[in-house]
């Protein structure tokens, strides 16, 4: 996929970037919502089945963990780690279909849209997808057990720089891979494990101290660590810190999409 140099700019055929880029969002959102029950309700149904599974195997067993019990500390790491999938699924599913499929370029690459705003239109798809997994699973587990959010602020933030950079870096993984067999295994030996072992069924502090310094350079751990602050009011790092990480790292890895899309990182030349 490669940009193309000679499109119309916007004082030359008046062409409403804005109303373009929402047009390409609108056309991602679309696309998840058509399949809802599968993009919306399929990560509720796999966060209950941990859920149901942890609840009879462990219990009340396990002592509280960050002054809760284990299972109100664990359904926010849950609920994140599928956010966090989902985004990067989207992402990545979006730009390697149309590169499959051979629509990249009707649909994409020919619009009058530079590389910043493709990006940004299906990267905010991708963090739009994740609010409403979170908000679905919210509604869902209220049903049955006592959600409590004690700050909606760090939700927001945490849940958006997540879903913004695992966007970024489906989009990037969509530009490098040609193939599904190769995505599949960046989502299963990468990022799978990445997110399963960066504190979401457990906190840092049981780890050693080597370990803990590790995962202080561990994205996916502040990701899941902010979110789950903002259900139990509690966590096991710096929060500062974490928006800080995660904000340098969302605008670094949204100027590299933007180069590799520019570049035609993986270019379609048919």
């Amino acid at each position: 996929m490669v940009e193309l140099k000679n499109k119309c700019k916007f004082g030359e055929a008046n062409v409403n970037v804005l109303l373009s880029t929402l047009t390409l969002y609108y056309k991602e959102c679309e696309r998840f919502l058509r399949v809802g029950q599968q993009t919306i309700l399929s990560p509720l149904v796999s966060i209950s089945l941990f859920y149901v599974v942890f609840s009879i195997s462990i219990g009340n067993d396990r002592p509280n963990v960050l002054g809760v019990s284990f299972m109100t500390f664990l359904l926010p790491g849950l609920i994140a780690m599928n956010c966090l999938q989902a985004s990067f699924a989207h992402s990545s599913s979006s730009i390697l279909m149309g590169k499959i499929m051979q629509t990249i370029y009707s649909d994409i690459i020919s619009t009058p849209l530079e590389a910043k705003e493709v990006v940004l239109a299906i990267v905010l798809a991708s963090v739009t997808r994740s609010f409403l997994i979170a908000i679905t699973c919210i509604i869902g587990f209220s049903f049955f057990v006592d959600v409590k959010i004690y700050n909606f602020l760090y939700l927001f933030i945490f849940l958006f720089f997540g879903s913004f950079i695992l966007g970024c870096a489906g989009f990037l993984g969509g530009c490098a891979i040609e193939k599904f067999d190769g995505m599949s295994a960046i989502t299963n030996f990468i990022l799978l494990p990445a997110t399963f072992m960066s504190g979401t069924f457990f906190t840092i502090q049981i780890l050693n101290p080597v370990l803990q310094k590790i995962c202080e350079f561990n994205p996916f751990w502040y990701m899941i660590m902010g979110t789950r602050m903002a259900f139990i009011g509690k966590a096991d790092g710096s929060i500062l810190t974490g928006i800080i990480y995660l904000s340098v790292l969302s605008i670094i890895l949204f100027f590299c999409c933007i180069i590799a899309y520019q570049k035609g990182w993986k270019n379609l030349k048919q």
